[in-house]
């Protein structure tokens, strides 16, 4: 029996079973097995055959952005609108066949934006270059999931099973469980909340299966079965998700209005070129990135070039982007902006930096 048949019987399985006190145990086992042979389908065969053409695309710019969607849902136009790059659009499926990068710059940084094949149902086996399409996306900052407005809530439900299987977790945190692997004296399981849906046995059920006998455990928050392998097998990637739904033209004004309401969702047209602007701004919250710019001493702050960082940078990783010996020869730094009490406000390296601060760096 190959790995996916193994896998769509503990599927049968576990929809076949109903979930009570008394089967908890039987579903956790079942959820781990399951969390254990689709890591084994991710990984490559030993035997490789001849190499294929080379899929992802050099980091470039201050974030990346991920396209994700069922194919014909307006990905490629999308790219096209928003960037200087031309990617082919047709009225057929599959015309966009490898990624295609563009550059967005958008309030002095650059995000690049990467075009992706459409995915199709299966892909997390490997159907229709899926497997490549959902790695590329495991390295983005953030994803934008295409979804076209006509179809309902289907597409949006399957895309996100796909990503689920291949441990791409959208707008969740990571669990708040700590996990060690030790050389003997067998489990020590603790816990700081009350816990409703993980007992101490199930626990162990779920580490058994992995074959870990020996681990510290313990949980700061009330997690389910199903998180608690996430940080067993700990290759999972927590990342923001927009929901993007297309074609609103073609649907009445209601159904868009609810659409616009659900959570992570912006709604647009990019055939008559509706609301681009206000994905740019909801895309900028989601990167989470700042601008700050510099000064030197005795001269105007200079605001045509921005220094691109993450939200809750420090003075320190600003000196490290100027220069990586400045941080070293830094006596204090001059800042003004929303960041400090007062303007300009002496500061040293610890100092959290906010949008359009200005500093000014002080040498020994």
């Amino acid at each position: 029996m190959g790995i996916l048949e193994k896998i769509s019987e503990i599927e049968k399985e576990i929809s076949r079973t109903q979930k009570n006190k008394a089967t908890e145990y039987h579903l956790g086992l079942l959820k781990a097995k399951l969390a254990k042979y689709r890591a084994q389908l991710l990984e490559p065969s030993k035997s490789a055959g001849a190499k294929g053409e080379g899929f992802d695309v050099m980091k470039s710019g201050d974030a990346r952005v991920a396209l994700i969607g069922f194919p014909s849902v307006g990905k490629s136009t999308f790219l096209s609108l928003m960037t200087s790059t031309e990617s082919e659009a047709a009225s057929y499926e599959f015309t966009t066949l490898t990624c295609i990068p563009g550059v967005i710059e958008y309030k002095g940084a650059n995000i690049q934006l990467l075009d992706l094949p459409g995915i199709i149902e299966g892909a997390a086996q490997g159907k229709g270059r899926g497997r490549q399409v959902i790695a590329v996306a495991r390295t983005a900052d953030v994803v934008i999931m295409m979804l076209d407005a006509t179809k309902g809530e289907v597409q949006r439900e399957l895309l996100e099973k796909e990503l689920e299987s291949v441990g791409i977790r959208l707008n969740r945190t990571k669990p708040n469980i700590y996990f060690k692997p030790k050389k003997g004296g067998g489990l020590s399981y603790n816990s700081t909340v009350p816990l409703t849906q993980c007992s101490e046995k199930l626990v162990q059920l779920i580490l058994h299966e992995y074959k870990i006998f020996n681990a510290e455990v313990l949980f700061r928050e009330d997690c389910t079965p199903d998180e608690f392998i996430d940080v067993i097998v700990g290759n999972r990637v927590y990342m923001p998700c927009l929901y993007v739904y297309n074609k609103v033209d073609q649907i009445s004004i209601e159904e868009v209005d609810r659409l616009a309401r659900r959570p992570h969702s912006v709604v647009i047209s990019c055939g008559m070129k509706l609301n681009l602007d206000y994905l740019l701004e909801t895309l900028w919250e989601y990167l989470a990135l700042i601008c700050i710019y510099t000064k030197k001493r005795g001269e105007r702050p200079n605001f045509g070039e921005a220094i691109i960082m993450r939200r809750g940078a420090s003075v320190e990783h600003v000196c490290h982007r100027i220069h990586r010996t400045l941080a070293s020869q830094f006596k204090y730094a001059l800042v003004w902006g929303t960041s400090t009490k007062y303007s300009p406000q002496r500061v040293g390296l610890t100092h959290v930096m906010e949008h359009e601060d200005v500093i000014q760096v002080v040498k020994k």
